[in-house]
């Protein structure tokens, strides 16, 4: 296919980019209240709210290699991913209103099984966008610093859909004081309604062009996970920055669904969650493209270690909210979000090149591949940082409740808390820095001297 050399438009820019209007809201939203609303308005129990999480995940785990082989299938069929992100546009606002509409009076049992089911629904819709999505990069541009550009922009809306729907999605919630349930569905509503027109909008900016005859697409089930296999045998580079990317996930998954707790718990404030989120994503908005620069002139892979050491600092300090709880938390919190903004945007940078590196090298038509097992191991991640947050939760007897009885928690409960949002997720990233210097791709492995820029 015709991979364009020169500029990419200011069209194919903010087309792409808001994608993540869905990509970002759907990561952000059930990451910050799904677990809270498991536990403290259904009265699922901690343990069993981290089931729920899990299972979701370890089934994205399963089917997005199946949807990123398809979806190179349909690409070499028909010249496009297009209709695989416009299926999954439509069909995620329906499952995401379905799983925060749970008939009120229900036992905790049947209310975790609600929300298992249409949450498992929900995840398959994200995929069929979100897999074809994370491959469009790679077939948009070959160009190293084109990748870089696009992807901040992305990144850039990135961080207006977690502050939108991160401080927005409580404030809609908390619209029906006294009535959890409507509140919840209420939030629902108008979050799927963003989410599909940010996906619908994007599948937009998928190319509709002329298969390369070299491509060689998987299209049984066993060949996709094949596949999916043997590009993590034979890349080196994708390995190491998948590694990198779940390790990191697991930090940020752990503190996004901790943040409602410290903020009822710890600092004593139910509303301290928007604060937080404000505090977290208006230095990343402002640094996201500062990242890109620095990239530029030091390249994606340093900067992105150095984005990653900063929020490890700024993460690991948190911890002094155990002795002195207070306003301070939001300074350290914004410095994590501006190395936030480097740790989303870069990484995503650098994946359009391994798949680009491995084109070179094997033949094209398998970035659907990459895509289905990049897309598995980020909500892996996400999903597993809140799982550990509701082990934490669980050995520490933290009390669930239905959201109409007062209960308390015990200082155990609140450490754990505190430990969750600051020093195991620092332990995390330091793992992470240990699997990213690893990473051996370069500018030069992508692009050559003298490659022409158009």
């Amino acid at each position: 296919m015709s991979v364009t050399r020169t500029r990419l438009s200011r069209s194919t820019l903010w087309r792409y980019g808001i994608g993540s209007l869905g990509t970002g809201g759907f990561a952000t939203l059930p990451g910050l209240v799904l677990v809270y609303y498991l536990t403290d308005t259904l009265g699922v129990t901690a343990i069993a709210a981290g089931l729920i999480l899990t299972v979701s995940k370890v089934w994205d785990v399963v089917i997005d290699p199946i949807i990123g082989g398809r979806s190179d299938f349909s690409l070499v069929r028909s010249g496009s991913r297009r209709r695989f992100m416009v299926m999954g546009g439509f069909a995620l606002p329906v499952f995401f209103v379905l799983t925060f509409s749970v008939v009120p009076g229900l036992p905790p049992l049947a209310s975790a099984i609600w929300v298992a089911v249409a949450f498992m629904l929900c995840a398959t819709a994200f995929s069929f966008f979100q897999v074809p999505y994370i491959a469009l990069p790679a077939e948009l541009t070959r160009r190293y610093d084109e990748r870089t550009r696009l992807l901040t922009w992305r990144v850039v809306m990135l961080a207006v859909a977690i502050l939108l729907f991160g401080a927005g999605g409580p404030i809609l919630r908390d619209l029906a004081p006294g009535n959890p349930y409507l509140g919840y569905l209420l939030m629902a509503v108008v979050a799927g309604a963003l989410l599909g027109v940010g996906m619908l909008v994007s599948a937009s900016v998928a190319p509709r062009n002329v298969p390369e005859p070299e491509a060689r697409p998987t299209a049984s089930l066993v060949q996709n996970y094949r596949g999916g296999i043997r590009a993590l045998i034979r890349s080196q580079p994708f390995r190491v920055l998948i590694a990198t990317y779940m390790l990191q996930g697991i930090a940020t998954g752990m503190m996004l669904a901790g943040a409602q707790y410290v903020a009822t718990w710890v600092l004593g404030s139910q509303d301290g969650v928007t604060f937080l989120f404000v505090a977290l994503i208006a230095p990343a908005l402002l640094l996201t493209p500062v990242w890109g620069g620095i990239a530029k002139r030091i390249g994606k892979e340093r900067s992105f270690w150095f984005a990653s050491l900063i929020f490890l600092i700024a993460a690991a300090s948190l911890v002094m909210l155990l002795w002195s709880p207070g306003w301070w938390v939001y300074i350290p919190v914004a410095v994590a979000g501006g190395a936030y903004a480097g740790m989303q945007s870069l990484p995503m940078a650098m994946l359009p090149d391994v798949i680009s590196h491995d084109s070179a090298r094997h033949g094209a038509g398998r970035a659907g591949v990459f895509g289905g097992l990049w897309t598995a191991g980020e909500t892996a991640g996400m999903a597993f940082g809140a799982t550990a947050l509701t082990i934490v939760l669980a050995v520490t007897g933290y009390q669930e409740s239905t959201g109409v009885e007062a209960v308390t928690q015990t200082d155990g409960t609140v450490t754990g808390i505190v430990l969750s949002f600051s020093v195991v997720p620092a332990v995390a990233m330091l793992l992470s820095l240990l699997t990213l210097s690893r990473y051996r791709l370069r500018k030069h492995d992508i692009e050559p001297e003298g490659t022409t820029g158009g």
